[in-house]
């Protein structure tokens, strides 16, 4: 058991990136993750990292070992949890990294029965738009769109994304109601940058069964979406955005679909996990219980009604 810790010191510090953050997730102090890593190079006698006081990089002995290893430990990990774990209640702490609107919107209001069914699970979310590295980054689940085909990923899918351009009532009163693609040159687009690649987003419609991607321009560039829903809402342009985010401002008047003769862009918003033979038991109660949740929701059938 001793040797395993040293090598999960070791494995665990490839995966976070330093001595500090491996502890955080080892729950032990830096000092001794340090220490397991040294005993390890010294039985080896190599090196495994570089270090530096601004870095810690592999060494070619560190990347020879990792990818030997780390297979191996993750099964050994993941069998001893569930020998332990499979009769018992889904417990401990649920790292998931979820869209901060959708979050908010959708899946929060969920928590409260999720948690009064398993009292003993505790709750740790970054709301942030992005897509993360399961393994390395820590994440028990992740919730986004867009899961790359991925034989180490699950994805279970929750709703579909329907891509609809709306406008205040006051936006359109004021410059009128775009009636093709061709107008939107006439407008004030509010566009998207990637918080991850600082690309702008073109927008992109269905057209005689083909997709086709419009250069839009305006006055407003934002990072988030929610931030482009507001945006929308006070009559600041035309946005580009999924149904989920925009049904209560059009079920209330404050947004106004537009362009409708152009079919709604489809995608899928996914639960994902990392794959492995032995799902821990708090990662598989939370994905059947959101699963279950938005099978049986009445805007999810609101939103296929836009396909």
């Amino acid at each position: 058991m001793n040797d395993l810790r040293v090598l999960e010191s070791f494995l665990r510090t490839v995966e976070a990136g330093s001595f500090s953050a491996a502890a955080s997730r080892l729950g032990v102090t830096p000092a001794a993750v340090s220490k397991h890593v040294a005993k390890l190079e010294r039985s080896l006698g190599t090196r495994l990292f570089r270090r530096t006081t601004r870095s810690l990089t592999l060494t070619e002995s560190g990347e020879r070992l990792y990818a030997e290893t780390s297979a191996a430990a993750s099964a050994l990990s993941q069998a001893m949890a569930t020998l332990t774990e499979r009769d018992a209640r889904p417990a401990g702490t649920l790292r998931i990294s979820i869209a901060p609107g959708f979050g908010r919107q959708y899946v929060l209001p969920l928590m409260p029965a999720f948690l009064e069914r398993y009292p003993d699970l505790r709750l740790d979310w970054s709301l942030e738009n992005r897509h993360v590295d399961l393994v390395k980054e820590g994440f028990d689940a992740a919730i986004g769109s867009g899961v790359e085909d991925n034989a180490n990923v699950v994805a279970r899918e929750l709703v579909p994304i329907r891509l609809l351009t709306v406008a205040s009532p006051a936006y359109l009163a004021k410059h009128g109601e775009p009636a093709t693609l061709a107008d939107l040159s006439r407008h004030d687009c509010i566009r998207l940058r990637s918080a991850t690649t600082g690309r702008m987003r073109d927008w992109a419609f269905t057209m005689n069964g083909e997709t086709v991607t419009v250069p839009i321009d305006g006055r407003i560039v934002l990072t988030d979406l929610d931030a482009i829903c507001d945006a929308a809402v006070a009559g600041m342009g035309l946005a580009r955005l999924g149904a989920h985010h925009v049904l209560p401002h059009l079920d209330e008047g404050r947004l106004v679909r537009v362009l409708t003769r152009y079919p709604a862009m489809a995608g899928t918003i996914y639960v994902y996990y990392a794959h492995a033979r032995l799902t821990p038991p708090k990662v598989r109660a939370f994905v059947e219980f959101l699963t279950e949740s938005f099978s049986r929701s009445d805007w999810r059938a609101r939103v296929d009604t836009f396909g």
